[in-house]
C-alpha cells in the first residue's frame, strides 16, 4: 500500500518542519493522455504522493523525491535543497542528458486559464555552474519546459528557457545583476507565456509558443545543481490560480 507524506505546515500554529534527505523515490506511471506534440519515447517517471501546502498553492505530486529536499518556512516560505549532479535536460547529442532532479508539482486542468507565480532565490555559489530555480509546465518525461534563474558558464546570472519536445532546447535570456527575481508562466488555454519581473509589477515577457500540452498536467518548482556543490533555492509568494494575465505582451 502507498504511504501518502503528509508534510503540510501548519501556519496557523507557527510551525515549520524540516527534512534533509534528498532521495528519488519510484512508484507506478500515471496514465498520460496524448498530446499533439510529436515527442519522443517517455521514461517512467518517479513521481509520489505528497501534500506540501502553502499559502498560495497546495503540491500533490513529489518527482525525485522532491518531498524531502524541502524546508518550509513560518512565514510561508519554502527552501529548496539539491545536490550536485541533479538536473533535468534531454540533450540533443545526448551527452548532458540528465533526468534527476527533484521536484513539486500539483495537477492542472490546461483546458482552463492558469498563471504560476514565484519570486525566487537561487543558491549560486562559486562551483555552481548552471545553479538554478525553476518553475515547470511538465506533461511527462520528454514533454516539459522550464523557467530559470541560472548562473551561467561566466558566472552570471540571467533568466533561462528551456522546452522539450523529445530533446531540449536551450535559450539564454537577459541577464540581472540582482540575485532575486519574480518568474510567472501564465496560459489563456491557446497560448503559454513566461515572464520575469524585479518588482511583481513590471513583467518581461521571454518567451511565448501555442500551448499544445495535454489537458491534464503539472505546474511546479524546483531547485537544479548540474556540476558542483548544493543548490539551495528560496521560493517565496508562491501562487497558481485559474486565471490568465490579459495583455500577453505586457504580462499583466
Amino acid at each position: 500500500m502507498k504511504t501518502k507524506k503528509m508534510i503540510c505546515i501548519a501556519l496557523a500554529y507557527g510551525l515549520g518542519w524540516t527534512w534533509t534527505g534528498c532521495q528519488p523515490k519510484t512508484t507506478e506511471q500515471p496514465n498520460q493522455k496524448e498530446t499533439a506534440i510529436e515527442v519522443g519515447h517517455t521514461q517512467p517517471m518517479n513521481l509520489s504522493d505528497c501534500n506540501v501546502c502553502l499559502p498560495g498553492i497546495t503540491f500533490t505530486q513529489a518527482l525525485n523525491g522532491g518531498d524531502t529536499c524541502i524546508t518550509q518556512k513560518e512565514n510561508g516560505a519554502l527552501e529548496f535543497r539539491c545536490t550536485e549532479g541533479r538536473d533535468i535536460f534531454s540533450d540533443p547529442n545526448g551527452k548532458l542528458s540528465n533526468n534527476t532532479v527533484p521536484m513539486l508539482l500539483t495537477s492542472i486542468d490546461n483546458t482552463k486559464p492558469f498563471t504560476l507565480t514565484a519570486k525566487v532565490t537561487p543558491g549560486f555559489t562559486e562551483e555552481g555552474l548552471y545553479n538554478a530555480a525553476d518553475l515547470f509546465v511538465f506533461a511527462n518525461d520528454t514533454l516539459w519546459q522550464k523557467l530559470c534563474f541560472e548562473q551561467d558558464e561566466r558566472g552570471r546570472h540571467r533568466i533561462v528557457t528551456v522546452r522539450t519536445r523529445g530533446t531540449s532546447d536551450d535559450n539564454n535570456h537577459e541577464r540581472l545583476d540582482t540575485r532575486t527575481v519574480y518568474l510567472k508562466y501564465s496560459s489563456d488555454t491557446h497560448m503559454l507565456a513566461s515572464y520575469y519581473s524585479l518588482d511583481n509589477k513590471e513583467w518581461h515577457m521571454v518567451r511565448l509558443y501555442k500551448n499544445e500540452y495535454p489537458a491534464a498536467i503539472w505546474v511546479g518548482i524546483a531547485s537544479q545543481c548540474p556540476q558542483a556543490g548544493v543548490c539551495t533555492s528560496l521560493f517565496e509568494e508562491v501562487t497558481l490560480t485559474q486565471t490568465s494575465v490579459k495583455d500577453f505582451r505586457l504580462g499583466i
